[in-house]
């Protein structure tokens, strides 16, 4: 497989990364993650504009490669080297502040930035789409700023590692009595025939995704609310489903030891699943030359 390091296109055996890089000691860097149908990027300026927030927030001074244009040309070439212009696939890019000896600190200015990118075969989980699957609470422990898609995600891991020990396919993290979202994607809830989910603010990523799902249930006359679940009030879901780059919309049929709608996935999470998924189709078909 190509990788892209750094300005170069290197076989992936070939690419290496300084054991200085503030990534890998301080976990001092962001990222993002495209979806790719068709050799095309879904939602390509929305990604590209939350990486440019992200680089704002920590303070790594973009670099070329941070250009919409630029990135483009790379992946272009990633995709197309790595034959995965036809189907599905998706684009992960990485920048750190660089590296430099070891100091909390950041380093002197000038110091370059470390880019990486990669593209990887992408298979959507449709059988588990069609069944629902499971999910486990868990206190939400990450700092104050998860807005910020940042590569510093040993919260997150840890939450996945138990929900996967338990055998269910996500944690939902909650904090102060409150839903905020899960280990990698965004939660949004059924109530009384409404969408409710955490609002954007600190505590939560806003998820592309996320922001796309509600713009196509509000054209479709859902009703949404932008406002948290309390733990009081998940005995009253009707619906429960996870959203983000590669769940698309995954419907939850259990959370911990209680079945939703009887354990079967619900009309609005199948509705609004039929919908992005033409969404993202039509954006990017590939024009006849």
């Amino acid at each position: 497989m190509l990788v892209y390091i750094n300005g170069q296109f290197k076989p992936q055996a070939e690419a290496t990364v300084s054991v200085f890089d503030r990534g890998f000691i301080f976990g001092d860097g962001v990222y993002e993650v495209w979806r790719v149908v068709n050799g095309r990027l879904f939602q390509a300026d929305r990604h590209f504009a939350r990486l440019a927030r992200g680089l704002r927030e920590v303070r790594i001074a973009p670099p070329d490669v941070a250009r919409a244009e630029r990135m483009q040309e790379v992946a272009d070439r990633l995709l197309s080297e790595n034959e995965l212009l036809e189907g599905e696939a998706t684009l992960y890019l990485e920048i750190t502040r660089g590296a430099a000896p070891r100091a909390h600190q950041f380093p002197p200015a000038g110091t370059a930035p470390t880019v990486f990118a990669m593209t990887n075969r992408f298979v959507p989980p449709d059988d588990m789409r069609a069944r629902g699957v499971t999910a486990v609470s868990m206190p939400d422990v990450r700092w104050m700023r998860c807005d910020i898609k940042t590569v510093q995600l040993l919260p997150n891991v840890m939450a996945k590692q138990v929900a996967a020990e338990r055998g269910a396919f996500e944690a939902v993290l909650i904090r102060d009595g409150m839903i905020t979202e899960g280990s990698h994607a965004n939660v949004i809830g059924v109530i009384g025939g409404e969408l409710r989910t955490h609002p954007t603010n600190n505590l939560i990523l806003p998820g592309i995704t996320r922001a796309v799902v509600l713009e196509l249930a509000r054209n479709l006359g859902i009703p949404v609310r932008e406002e948290p679940i309390a733990v009081a009030e998940v005995a009253k879901l009707e619906e429960m489903f996870i959203v983000g780059t590669t769940a698309d919309v995954m419907p939850v049929v259990r959370l911990d030891e209680m079945l939703i709608r009887d354990g079967k996935p619900g009309p609005i999470a199948a509705r609004l699943y039929r919908e992005l998924r033409s969404h993202m189709d039509a954006t990017c078909a590939v024009v006849p030359a």
